[in-house]
């Protein structure tokens, strides 16, 4: 059974013949880089395979496997400082996490490019990710939109509601 409270959830999106599906995977992995990406290798996929995942009211992780590349973005290098996930990201990035007096604002790191080949460019999910006045599902969502698998997203995450 997987449990998806309201703030922190992991979805798999993958294309199986012309169509977007969407899984909602066990909310443990919203704590677990590594398996959460182990999940996301059981996934094949023509297109690659891509893992959402909303922590808190704080961030959001997007995770791309295509071929033998891992493609890896934090919403917010901020949130290393309080949640494991974040921290593992850097980890993974080899980027340390930021101190106190670095702070100030939400920055994101990793893969800009991560859904450049998809019609979301590096600009746009920079904007998206930084826009303060959106909590991270509704990040998802938009970026969910602009990919073209929002319907399936959502039916994954209100199945499990």
């Amino acid at each position: 059974m997987t449990d998806v409270d309201a703030a922190d959830f992991a979805v798999v999106v993958y294309r199986e013949d012309a169509n977007w599906e969407a899984e909602v995977l066990p909310v443990a992995l919203t704590e677990d880089l590594e398996g959460l990406i182990h999940a996301l290798r059981q996934q094949p996929s023509l297109g690659g395979t891509i893992g959402l995942v909303s922590v808190g009211d704080d961030f959001f992780v997007a995770i791309r496997l295509l071929g033998d590349e891992d493609m890896v973005f934090l919403s917010d290098v901020t949130a290393s400082v309080d949640w494991p996930l974040a921290q593992q990201v850097l980890e993974y990035l080899d980027i340390p996490v930021p101190e106190d007096e670095e702070l100030d604002q939400v920055l994101p790191v990793g893969d800009m490019s991560i859904f450049s080949d998809l019609g979301l460019d590096e600009m746009e999910l920079g904007a998206i990710s930084g826009d303060l006045e959106l909590y991270p599902d509704e990040m998802l969502l938009s970026i969910a939109g602009r990919l073209g698998f929002a319907v399936a997203f959502e039916r994954a995450l209100d199945a499990v509601a």
